[in-house]
């Protein structure tokens, strides 16, 4: 049995304790199961099990797949629900995406995919879709609500220059919740 991992963007504290200050009176009024502040990323690829004897290959894999990218200026803004508002079972922010960064973006969760994949690593094959979940919910919720609250959103930009593969530890967390594990970091653009 592998181990479940995920390559991810990670705010830097200041983008999330933003983010954090702005959900937390609003908490209250909804009995989702809120993401915790310090599990707030972008998942740009998910491996559900990932070899042990895989992980070197991966490692150096994904690290050079990062080097070939180019940082960029983003921040958390806006809001959506996956599947669709009408009957969502996660609640999202946004990512900005504006000015070239939507292609970057793309190209960098697309290279590493590729990179784990050639690895030897199964990929979820989910459609890519930049965002920071923000909850999820026990059962199909209507929340149009919720993401016109989040629409007016905007958090703190920030350059993002590294993503992390980060193993996803199940039920080792508080409240029987992943405990996430920072294996490597990889800085964009380190030739």
């Amino acid at each position: 049995m592998g181990q479940r991992m995920f390559v991810a963007l990670v705010p830097p504290d200041h983008v999330l304790e933003h983010l954090d200050e702005f959900l937390a009176p609003r908490r209250e009024a909804a009995s989702f199961r809120w993401s915790l502040p310090e599990h707030l990323h972008v998942t740009l690829a998910f491996m559900a099990s990932v070899p042990e004897h895989r992980l070197d290959d991966l490692v150096e894999r994904l690290g050079l797949a990062a080097a070939r990218r180019t940082p960029f200026t983003t921040r958390v803004v806006g809001g959506g629900a996956f599947p669709d508002v009408a009957r969502a079972r996660v609640l999202y922010a946004g990512l900005s995406l504006t000015g070239g960064v939507r292609q970057e973006v793309d190209r960098l969760a697309a290279g590493l995919r590729i990179a784990a994949s050639t690895a030897g690593t199964e990929i979820d094959g989910q459609r890519f879709h930049p965002h920071v979940t923000l909850a999820r919910l026990g059962r199909p919720t209507e929340v149009t609500r919720w993401v016109q609250l989040l629409d007016g959103y905007e958090g703190p930009s920030w350059q993002a220059d590294e993503v992390s593969l980060v193993a996803s530890h199940l039920g080792e967390g508080p409240h029987k919740r992943p405990r996430y594990e920072v294996v490597e970091t990889f800085p964009l653009g380190a030739r």
